[in-house]
C-alpha cells in the first residue's frame, strides 16, 4: 500500500437544504484529502456540519429537503457525486463504510443480528447463506462479543450500548472496506466502554490498513487516535492541521476555545469551567462577516464586516480568521512555557 496515495479527495463540497425558513447551507465549501491508511479527525460543535459532510460523501442525503449543491467527492479516482446510485450502492458498504451515531437506531429491531451481518457479505460479496454466517460470527468475535455463537441470534435490545456500537462495527467492517467513517462512535457510552471502542477501532485499522474519518465534538477523543484534524463551524473549516500542531499551537480563536472547553484535572475547585459563551450561529441567515465573530475573544470590526481569508500559518496548517497569525504565535509560548 503507498501510503501517500489520496483515497479520498473533497473539494469545495456545498451541501443545502431547503426549508420553509430559508436556505440552510449546513455544509459550504469545504476541502480536505486523506490518505491510504491515514486517519482524519472532524470535530465541532452540534450543527457545525460535521456528520453532513459525510453523509454526502455517502450520497445519503435525502433529496428534498436536501441537495449536494456543488463542490466534488473522489474516492480512489471516482467522482462519486457524478456516479449513478446504483453504482454508489456498490461502493457503499464494500469499498467505503460507515459506523452511524446512534446504533439502537441504526440496527433494525425486528431483524436479530445474524440476519443484518449476512445481507452485508451477501449483497456484495456473493457469499452463500452458510458463509455469510461464518464470516458474520467471525465478525463478532473480531470485535470482542463475548460468547459470540449465541449473541449471533439475538435481536439489538438484548445488547448494551457498547455491544451494539460493537455490531456495528463488526457490520461496517465486515466487507474489509477501504474508508471507514466513524460517526459520532462513542456518544451515550461510558468513558470505559469509550475507550474500548476507540481501541478497537485503531487496532482494526493497523491490522486491516483501512482510511479512517472519525468524527466527534470532542477534541480529547481525537488527540490519540488521528493523524490531522478538521475544525469545522457553520458549515465551514475554521482550521485545518496535522493533530499535534492543532493540540500545540491552535491558529483559530474557536479552536482556543474548544480546547479550552475540555475539563481539566488541575481545575480549581470552585472556579467555573469555561464555556465558549453564545450560541452557534443559524446557517439559514448568516452575515457577510465572521460567522463566530459574536462570541470570539479577538474580535474586531472587520471581522464583523468581512468574510476571513484562509490562511497558511505553517506548513499544512491553515485557519480561516483575519487574525490567524496572531493567535498562532500567541499560542506558542502558551502551550511551549509549560513543557
Amino acid at each position: 500500500m503507498d501510503i501517500n496515495e489520496t483515497i479520498l479527495s473533497v473539494d469545495g463540497l456545498r451541501t443545502y437544504f431547503h426549508t420553509e425558513d430559508g436556505v440552510v447551507k449546513a455544509v459550504d465549501g469545504i476541502s480536505f484529502e486523506l490518505k491510504k491508511g491515514e486517519t482524519l479527525g472532524i470535530v465541532g460543535e452540534s450543527g457545525s456540519g460535521k456528520s453532513v459532510t459525510n453523509l454526502s460523501v455517502m450520497r445519503l442525503i435525502p433529496e428534498p429537503p436536501g441537495k449536494i449543491a456543488g463542490g466534488s467527492v473522489t474516492f480512489d479516482g471516482i467522482d462519486v457525486l457524478a456516479l449513478p446510485i446504483d453504482e454508489v450502492r456498490k461502493i457503499r458498504g464494500r469499498r467505503i463504510a460507515m459506523i452511524f451515531q446512534d446504533p439502537m437506531t441504526s440496527l433494525n429491531p425486528f431483524l436479530k443480528v445474524s440476519k443484518q451481518l449476512m445481507e452485508v457479505t451477501e449483497l456484495h460479496l456473493g457469499h452463500t447463506k452458510p458463509q455469510a454466517r461464518a464470516h458474520a460470527l467471525k465478525m463478532l468475535k473480531l470485535v470482542g462479543i463475548p460468547d459470540a455463537e449465541k449473541r449471533l441470534d439475538e435481536y439489538p435490545h438484548e445488547f448494551s450500548g457498547g455491544m451494539r456500537q460493537r455490531v456495528m462495527i463488526a457490520m461496517a467492517l465486515s466487507c474489509d472496506p477501504e474508508l471507514l467513517i466513524a460517526d459520532e462512535p462513542t456518544t451515550a457510552l461510558d468513558v470505559t466502554i469509550q475507550a474500548q471502542i476507540l481501541e478497537l477501532i485503531k487496532d482494526l485499522k493497523a491490522r486491516m490498513g483501512t482510511s479512517v474519518i472519525l468524527i466527534t465534538h470532542d477534541l480529547g477523543v481525537v488527540a490519540g487516535m488521528t493523524d490531522k484534524i478538521i475544525v469545522m463551524y457553520a458549515g465551514k473549516v475554521f482550521e485545518q492541521a496535522p493533530t499535534s500542531q492543532l493540540f500545540s499551537t491552535p491558529a483559530n480563536p474557536y479552536t482556543k476555545g474548544l480546547l479550552r472547553s475540555v475539563p481539566d484535572p488541575a481545575h480549581e475547585q470552585g472556579q467555573p469551567l469555561y464555556q465558549i459563551p453564545g450560541l452557534p450561529p443559524d446557517v439559514a441567515h448568516l452575515t457577510d462577516g465572521c460567522p463566530f465573530a459574536e462570541r470570539c475573544d479577538w474580535v474586531e470590526e472587520i471581522c464583523r464586516r468581512e468574510f476571513p481569508p484562509f490562511v497558511e500559518v505553517a506548513d499544512g496548517h491553515h485557519s480561516l480568521c483575519h487574525f490567524a497569525r496572531r493567535v498562532y504565535e500567541d499560542s506558542k509560548p502558551e502551550i511551549f512555557g509549560d513543557m
